[in-house]
Order: structure tokens, then sequence, then C-alpha cells
């Protein structure tokens, strides 16, 4: 591997320095401050390469170093394994809706008679439906007089699933507004191309309003389901009648949301809309409850990391296993 410019490598001696220690020691506050206080630049600040070998490390045993190390790799190993569960659980819904939605390959497809639509072919007792009939976008929302206004900013949103990572909180209302099982769809580039799609379920309430950064389009759901409205938002197709719509100055280019009049949408069956919410919606919920895992499992690790690496948490009595790796 090469290098960019602007990154620096370390290789321990894994005699002296546990890898996995000299991770979290770089996060804790010591060392950051020691970083922060070489930073030079006017315009990026950074550190110089050569005042780089001037950053001082405390030491325990080798022992020690990775039985910290250990502890903290165990809260990294919990976070990673549900930020996988998370990932098949939204390819499951999306390949789900793909299946029945897109390629009408839903259960008992196969007795069901197909007739001529303006959408092509579809299943009998479906309709082609136009988008803003089945879909609100930027449904009116007002919002209750309260101390706190709940507010999601465009860098909480994924790209590349439905979760939404922090809440805000501000004094006044202010931009988009959304409540649970609303769909926020990024409108301004690169923000939409790169795939900022969120699902909103970690509100408090049903009734809960809350804003977010005026370059989202809210999408709620009127003769759907709030997960077929995501799962719809998040795919291909859609995202690239949203991108060729775009227009305004070069780095600033925005969704013009009269795309979205000459659209289209297979309105299924009552039954088998049912059916099909009555699978993925445990999967949505599920997505959201190992969000709220991880992020107490963050906030843990997180409080625990500055007490062990500062020697402030004894370790040395501890009998924790260190995996065979460490001692390569």
């Amino acid at each position: 591997m090469f290098l960019g410019q602007r990154l620096y490598h370390f290789r321990t001696n894994p005699q002296k320095l546990d890898a996995d220690f000299l991770l979290y020691s770089l996060l804790h506050d010591d060392l950051q401050g020691q970083i922060r206080s070489y930073g030079s630049g006017a315009t990026v600040e950074h550190m110089r390469l050569e005042d780089i070998p001037c950053l001082m490390i405390s030491l325990p045993a080798i022992e020690e170093q990775r039985k910290i190390a250990a502890i903290l790799s165990a809260y990294d190993d919990l976070i990673e394994n549900n930020l996988r569960r998370i990932k098949i659980r939204e390819e499951m819904a999306q390949n789900l809706y793909s299946e029945w939605f897109v390629k009408f390959r839903f259960p008992g497809h196969e007795q069901v008679r197909f007739v001529d639509s303006t959408l092509g072919r579809i299943p009998e007792g479906w309709e082609a439906k136009a988008m803003r009939e089945a879909i609100a976008i930027r449904p009116s929302i007002s919002v209750p007089k309260c101390e706190q206004v709940p507010f999601v900013s465009m860098g909480s949103l994924s790209e590349t699933s439905m979760l939404i990572s922090e809440i805000e909180y501000r004094t006044q209302a202010s931009g988009a507004r959304f409540q649970n099982g609303d769909t926020l769809f990024a409108r301004i580039t690169p923000c939409l191309e790169n795939g900022k799609t969120g699902f909103v379920q970690l509100l408090p309430s049903k009734d809960t309003v809350a804003c977010g950064s005026t370059e989202f389009i809210v999408l709620r759901s009127i003769t759907l389901c709030p997960e077929y409205v995501y799962l719809l938002a998040r795919s291909d197709p859609f995202r690239d009648i949203a991108i060729k719509s775009m227009s305004g100055a070069t780095g600033r280019q925005r969704v013009r949301e009269e795309c979205f009049d000459q659209v289209l949408l297979p309105q299924p069956s009552d039954e088998i809309l049912l059916s099909f919410q009555m699978i993925v919606r445990p999967k949505f919920e599920m997505i959201h409850s190992l969000s709220r895992k991880n992020a107490t499992l963050r906030r843990t690790r997180d409080l625990l990391l500055p007490k062990l690496i500062s020697g402030e948490v004894d370790v040395s009595e501890l009998d924790i296993a260190i995996p065979e790796e460490a001692h390569v």
C-alpha cells in the first residue's frame, strides 16, 4: 500500500508496544493534546512529519497493554458485529422490495393474472398510481410549542443505510419537518449521489415533530407503507430520476421536485402490501434496536478508554484472556 501525503504509518515492536494499545492511546486526550500542540498551517492545520517522533506515550507493562487493548477491542468487536447485522437486514429488505414490487415475484405470483397498464404489465388488482397520489412530498406539519425541538443535520444521515446517527436539540423550529415513519431524501449534490437517505424511527413518540436540514425532501406514505417509501427512495431507478433533474450552479445543484410529477408507482393490493409490511417492519425495528445498542456500547467504551489508558483503572490483577494474535 502507498500512503496519502496526510497519513503517517506506525509499526510497533510487539515485545514493547501492543498495536491495539497504540491505537487506543492515539484516541486518548493526552496524545490528542500533544498532536494539537504541534498543529500548524493557515489553510489546513496539520502536524509536520518531523514532529511526529517527538510524541510521548505512557507505556505500562506489555501484558497490561494487551489486557487494556482486549477490553476496548471487545466493545469494538460487538459494535462491528451489530453493524454487520444491520447491513444484512437492510439488504434483505431491499431485495424483498425489488422482488415484490419491481420483478413482481411476490408469494403466489404464479397464480396471478397480469394485465396491461401505463407501467407495463402488472398483476391484476394492482394499479399504476401517480407518485404524488401515493406519497406526500414535504407534508405540511405544524410544530407544537416546546422549549427544545429535535433537529437532524445532513451529517447525521448515512450513505449506505437508513440509520440517523444523532439528534441535536434547538430552541427554534426551522427547516424540513418530519415524524417517525417519514423518509429523509437528500436533494443537493453530492449528498444525493453519495446516497444520503434516512428512515425516521428514533423520535420518542409518533406525535413528536422534528426539524432538519433545508436540503431534505421529506417523503411520507399516503397509500403505500413507510417501509415501501424508504426502500423506493433507496432504489437506483428512483435516484436516477432525481439526479437527472438536478439544476443550479456547479457544486450546489438541487433536485427539481417537478421530476416526481410524472413518476408512476405500482400500487399493490391491500393484502400484498400488508404481507410485505409484516415481513419488513420487524427488520426495520431490529436495525433501530441494534443502532441503539451500538450507541450504548460506544458511550461505555469512550468512558472506559481514558480511565484505562491513563492507568486510573488498574488491570494488572484482572484475569483476561488475550487473543493469540495479540502475541504475534
